[in-house]
């Protein structure tokens, strides 16, 4: 065999090879980076499908306390529009009720100032009284499974979380996207491979045609 065809030959295995070295190592970092994510995911997948059927007690707790004078000074002619809580207020919120609040718009009326705090598995709200100073701080909790949903849907998760979620998804797409292709790779040697696959597609798509109106 002359050394032309021996290098035709040669070609195809090498480009093989280093396609499947390649993803295999693309396969594996989208997998280590996605996994713990995706089991979280998965297991409240779960738990959402059947949220219903899942019990929770919500626990409610209540906190009241007085504002200093100075700071009741700061709002009792502040007018009726909607804007943040005085950040001198929001630093005396947080060292009595050991809650964080940022520069969320806030609800004002002639009597009162009230301002949702909702958080992952959780309600909560602080009303402060205009006239008298008393403020109160009411959270109720759901569990920890209510939680982890809230977790799942992204709900009042902030931004950080938001972008685990994009990098986590970016994780997973690859992830998919490696398996493909090396499932094509692979399939000649696997002859259940594709239908596998298409039982993978083919299931979902009947059961949202015939089941889901």
């Amino acid at each position: 065999m002359s050394e032309l065809a021996s290098a035709e030959i040669s070609r195809p295995r090498g480009n093989r090879s280093f396609w499947l070295k390649h993803l295999h190592r693309w396969h594996w970092i989208s997998a280590a980076l996605s996994l713990v994510g995706m089991l979280l995911f998965a297991a409240t997948g779960i738990t959402l499908n059947h949220a219903a059927d899942i019990g929770g007690t919500p626990q409610t707790t209540e906190r009241s306390a007085t504002l200093p004078a100075p700071l009741l000074a700061e709002i009792a002619g502040a007018g009726t529009a909607r804007r943040p809580i005085p950040s001198a207020i929001r630093d005396w919120a947080r060292r009595e009720f050991s809650v964080s609040i940022g520069d969320d718009t806030a609800e004002w009326s002639r009597d009162e100032i009230y301002l949702v705090l909702p958080r992952p598995g959780a309600d909560a709200a602080l009303t402060i009284d205009r006239e008298s100073g008393e403020a109160r701080y009411e959270l109720t909790t759901r569990g920890w499974i209510a939680y982890l949903n809230d977790l799942h849907k992204g709900r009042h998760t902030g931004l950080a979380w938001s972008w685990f979620i994009d990098v986590f998804a970016a994780a997973c797409l690859v992830f998919c996207t490696t398996g493909l292709i090396l499932l094509h790779l692979h399939a000649g040697s696997r002859p259940s491979t594709w239908p596998v696959v298409g039982f993978g597609l083919v299931v979902p798509v009947i059961l949202a045609i015939l089941f889901i109106h």
